[in-house]
Parts: C-alpha cells; structure tokens; sequence
C-alpha cells in the first residue's frame, strides 16, 4: 500500500517548514511505511516519553532537533524523566543528563509537566479524539477509559509526531484495530470487585494472559472509580503490552455483548494467587513503602492523607505523583499532613526508574502491579503488594501487615 501525503505533509517532508520539522517528517513518514498506512492522521496532543534518560542517544536526538529550530505544534505533554527537579536533594546521583534531556524537551516546547498520568491534566483528549501518546499506562488510559486514539509511540517517534502534529493512520489508530478479541468474565468475583486491590491483580492476570490483544470484561462494576482503571490498565500493560480494553457498561466503546468471543472466567483464587506470584517476600521488617505507580491522583493523595493523619510511620514512606498535583495538595493543606506524617513526595519521575531508595534498602512494599512488576529487576529490591491501607499499616510498625 502506497502512502499518501496531503500538499502540507509534502512541504513540512520537504524542508518547506525547517530542517526540524523535515526530520520530524521523516521519522513518522517512515514509520507509516513500516505499518503499512495509507495516510497520516492528525493530532491533537502529543504525550512525551523520550524526556526519561536511557543513555547519550537520548540526548543527541534531542539537541539536534533543537539546533534545527524544532517547535512542537500540538500541545505536548512530558512523560515522567529521571530526575526530581523541584527536589532534586532526593535523586542518589551526581549525573547531569536527566536534566539536561528534561530541560531539551521544554526546549522544543513541550508542557514542563513531568506525569506518567497526563489523563489527571486539564484539557484531556475526548472520545475519537486522535492523538500521539508515549508512556504504557498512559495509552491504555487514552484508549479504553477517555476513548481517545492513540497506536503505541515509542521514544523519538512520540517526539516527531508532537512535531509535525501528524502520526500514521494504523494500529488503534483505526476502528477495525479497536474490536475486542477475548472476554473475561469478573463476575465469580463478587464483592472482591468492590477492593482496591483486586484492578492490580486483575490488571497483572489480564496482561499476561493476552499479551498485546484486545481484552472485554464482564461484570466491572459500573461506579468504578477512574484510579481503579487506571491500576487495572497500567498492570496489564507492563504485564503483557495491553493498549485497550473495553469494560462493558462502563468504557466508552465497550460492546454490549460479548457476542461469539472467547471467554474466560476470573476466579479469587487466580488473583490470590496472582498476588503471591508479584510478592517476592511476603513477611517480615520493611525498608520502605513507595506508592503512586502511575502517579497518584488527587483523591488518592486525600485517601492516604486521611489513613496517616496523626501518625508517625516507622519506614521511609515515598509518594509519587504529578507536579500540578503537588501543587493543589499544597494549596489545600494535605500535604502538610503527608509531611507531617513521615511521607516525602515525590514529583517528576519514580522511585522505580531512578536512584531514590536507599542502596541497602531490600524489602519494599507497594500498592501498584506495575511498580511490583518492574521495581525487583530495574533496582534489585524484593516488593510485596498490598493495598493502600496495607501499605500504611505495615509502614506503621516497621513489618508486612497483610489483611489475607
């Protein structure tokens, strides 16, 4: 299939526009060739993942589209970087270049907004909303829960696409790529559906299972809270590659039947199990606790705040979330009562992809799937996962507390 280019895409190709914009035009234009689209779409916003420091080619890709005079032309957001930079006293490491690539990307013009949740932002993408957005949990949120469209955008290509305001017309980009492809049936789970911990687990258990398919669930509770979504999207998509799933009665574009796919049914037990499986110890004195993976919202921020006020927590306790959010609890006076508690906050990246935990630091606890799922292998800790209360109560005497 040939690709076909507007008269505007042939000039920003053709240098028409600036040498940024043209190597911005390439990259998309050859990555629209590798997925076979027949066009370019274009986009609203742009979700930048490349600001995270990976080594020096992340740096060079980024300074030279600033020496070429590249201007993002949609609004872009910037994923989480490896650095804390209203904090930065809390970041184990001498290195510059997490800065320095952070500070390239506001460079460009993109949003100084650090958050792997740029959905908790103002002005999110609505429903066929065409978009380019990087950072896992981000496009399974985009996709499932807001309805918005967006294939996954890998480093650079998220970037270029923020560029041009342009990305290829393929993937879940496209209504034929959308359609479900196998059903879980949630209901044998019961009243278990009404915890918080039960999104991660199921999220965990889904993503494994599909790997990159398209997951229906039956039997989602139709007051289900955005944060429980999120939990559930983030695990399955460090778990398996999820990028969409359809909750029926309660996404967006969520079939009303399940018709003739596939169905599998979730049990407790499998998500008990599920637990076991992400807790590599399961007893005994903590380190610290780290929650907010994907970055904590401001009602999960209040939560936490209401479970530890008045209390002195006996383990270093680390809260992740957005810089806006930060913003709001100062305003509102709950960070004062985080603080005040033991919490330290942190903004700007995690506590997984940086150095933030202390090096003799072992056992870890944690609320997320995600964090579980990637913290033992990105910075050799042993984690166990609990829920919210969990977490505070084992923080509150220094050991794992675990209700089951």
């Amino acid at each position: 299939m040939s690709l076909h280019l507007t008269a505007e895409e042939e000039a920003m190709l053709g240098g028409q526009e600036g040498e940024g914009v043209a190597l911005a035009m390439r990259v998309i234009v050859h990555s629209a060739t590798i997925s076979d689209a027949p066009r370019l779409v274009e986009i609203t916003s742009a979700h930048v993942d490349s600001c995270l420091y990976h080594g020096q080619v992340s740096l060079d890709f980024a300074h030279r589209l600033v020496e070429l005079g590249a201007k993002v032309r949609v609004p872009a957001t910037l994923n989480v970087g490896s650095m804390d930079l209203i904090h930065p006293e809390l970041i184990r490491t001498k290195d510059t270049a997490g800065r320095e690539l952070m500070e390239a990307y506001v460079a460009l013009g993109c949003t100084a907004t650090f958050t792997c949740a740029p959905y908790q932002l103002p002005n999110r993408p609505g429903l066929g909303e065409h978009v380019a957005w990087a950072e896992s949990n981000a496009i399974v949120f985009a996709n499932s829960v807001l309805g918005a469209r967006t294939d996954r955008y890998g480093d650079f290509l998220d970037i270029c696409a923020a560029i041009t305001g342009r990305a290829p017309y393929s993937g879940l980009q496209t209504d034929e790529a959308r359609r479900g492809t196998v059903a879980f049936d949630c209901r044998p789970l019961g009243s278990f559906l009404q915890s918080e911990l039960v999104y991660p687990l199921l999220g965990h258990h889904i993503g494994s299972v599909v790997g990159g398919e398209i997951p229906v669930l039956v039997g989602i509770p139709g007051d289900v809270s955005e944060d429980s979504l999120k939990a559930f999207g983030a695990a399955a998509a460090s778990a398996g590659g999820v990028a969409l799933f359809h909750a029926v009665g309660v996404t967006p574009e969520a079939p009303t039947e399940v018709g003739e796919l596939p169905v599998r049914v979730v049990s407790r037990e499998t998500l008990l199990a599920v637990r076991r499986s992400l807790s590599t110890f399961t007893s005994g004195e903590l380190d610290a606790v780290s929650v907010g993976t994907p970055h904590a919202s401001y009602a999960e921020c209040v939560r936490l705040a209401s479970l530890v006020d008045g209390l002195v927590l006996k383990v270093p306790f680390y809260l992740s979330t957005g810089r806006m959010t930060r913003a709001r609890l100062e305003e509102s006076g709950v960070l004062r009562v985080l603080e005040s508690a033991g919490v330290t906050v942190i903004v700007d990246t995690c506590t997984y992809v940086t150095s933030i935990l202390a090096p003799g630091w072992k056992n870890v606890m944690t609320n997320s799937g995600k964090w579980a799922h990637y913290a033992p292998g990105n910075i050799n800790v042993s984690a166990v996962l609990g829920s919210l209360e969990e977490c505070v109560a084992s923080a509150r005497v220094g050991r794992v507390v675990l209700d089951a």
